[in-house]
């Protein structure tokens, strides 16, 4: 049967509680193995072996006091370690999301910033951004390349659509994400990035995102919310957020530099794609300094400019094709993660999965036991080294058998 990104299909349980740890880098490729070995802290990059780069940190909210954020001094010359895992430099041979617009509905995107200069359109009061992090999304999605500096977006030649869908200092509203949604798809939006995760349906919501799907405009949303600036006393159980529960959204995950989640951040039922989320570089609302955040917004952000590149590279695709063909080209794991590059090289089909071809938000279950993925790498080295041996000792039978068989002319031995 086929099914929209964001359908849902039953599934069994696959694993214990809210204590267990999302981990989803065991069959990730060798540049993101080696990356795995440098540390990232809540206020530092590691990037491209280099040593690591002291960044201030970008909020999602502030208090109500609380000064605009101002520019950063700091700048991360390195390449990040994002831009390896997604394998962007590639990415960019390809496609550089030109022609296509993305709306970012989140705490607005400045003017100011340098690198999106002459490629923000803002709808209503979306080009003042107190806070920051709608412009260090949008940066994600678009920044331009900067002299000195190897952070740039996924997508530098798109055009980015601003909205703000939150007070001044950062507080979402569902009916203000709404109508932000539906301001971003009329300004002409192909692709929307949605920041907010609420805990509560919303018929304004739904009605917007019924909106977006009528005027073939993919909506990508954070799966669960931005985690708070102090730790939950305990973990949340799985559930749903929306909008990025609703059907035909895609709902994005965000992970560190060793492909896993924190063991306290919260866990939706379901997720489409996983994608980097946590320690990520990213540019402030003015100046050309850095900065580096996290969380599923984040991650959002990141899979939003793929989608730029692949509506640049494929615009006969539809919205729904778009997500599947970032779906289906993503490394497989139990939550499949982002993969830039081959969402623009794959030729295999265009982008049109055959049903049952691709595995969706709601068809994946996000949690497996810790146990269960060590067994299945254990399982998996000793298949490989037992195939090796079995090689190896062919090799050696074959050594001493051919040479003895060519002396008898091919014959059985004698008794």
């Amino acid at each position: 049967m086929n099914r929209r990104p964001g359908q849902r299909a039953p599934r069994p349980s696959t694993g214990p509680g809210p204590a267990v740890r999302l981990k989803v880098s065991l069959l990730l490729p060798p540049v993101l193995t080696a990356a795995a070995v440098l540390a990232a802290g809540p206020a530092a990059v590691a990037a491209d072996g280099a040593p690591t780069v002291k960044l201030p940190v970008m909020n999602a909210v502030l208090a109500d006091d609380a000064d605009c954020t101002g520019p950063s001094t700091a700048k991360a010359t390195a390449l990040p370690w994002e831009h390896q895992s997604l394998e962007l430099p590639r990415a960019a041979r390809i496609s550089q999301g030109a022609g296509v617009k993305v709306g970012v509905v989140d705490t607005g995107v400045s003017a100011q910033a340098p690198t999106l200069a002459g490629r923000v359109e803002a709808v209503g009061d979306g080009g003042y951004d107190c806070v920051g992090h709608g412009t260090f999304v949008a940066g994600l999605i678009a920044a331009a390349p900067a002299e000195g500096v190897a952070f740039q977006g996924v997508a530098p030649r798109a055009t980015i659509v601003a909205v703000r869908a939150t007070t001044p200092h950062g507080t979402p509203s569902p009916s203000a994400v709404a109508t932000g949604i539906r301001a971003a798809v009329d300004a002409g939006a192909r692709v929307v990035e949605v920041s907010a995760a609420f805990d509560t349906k919303s018929s304004a919501l739904r009605d917007a995102v019924s909106h977006a799907a009528k005027r073939d405009a993919l909506i990508v949303a954070a799966a669960v919310p931005d985690p708070p600036k102090s730790a939950p006393e305990d973990t949340p159980a799985p559930r749903d957020y929306w909008p990025a529960a609703y059907p035909g959204v895609l709902s994005v995950l965000d992970l560190d530099v060793q492909g896993v989640r924190k063991d306290d951040a919260p866990l939706p039922v379901h997720a489409d794609l996983a994608a980097p989320g946590d320690g990520v570089v990213g540019v402030g609302p003015r100046g050309g300094g850095h900065f580096v955040g996290s969380g599923p917004s984040l991650a959002a952000g990141y899979t939003a400019g793929a989608a730029a590149l692949v509506r640049s590279a494929f615009p006969g695709l539809s919205a729904d094709q778009v997500a599947r063909r970032l779906i289906s080209t993503a490394y497989p794991d139990y939550v499949p993660r982002l993969d830039a590059y081959a969402a623009v090289a794959s030729v295999a089909d265009g982008g049109t999965k055959e049903a049952g071809a691709t595995t969706g938000a709601h068809d994946q279950a996000v949690r497996m036991p810790d146990h269960t993925l060590r067994e299945r790498a254990t399982r998996t080295a000793v298949l490989v080294a037992a195939a090796g041996l079995s090689l190896v000792l062919l090799v050696g039978w074959a050594a001493v058998a051919v040479p003895r068989g060519r002396a008898r002319g091919w014959r059985p031995p004698r008794r």
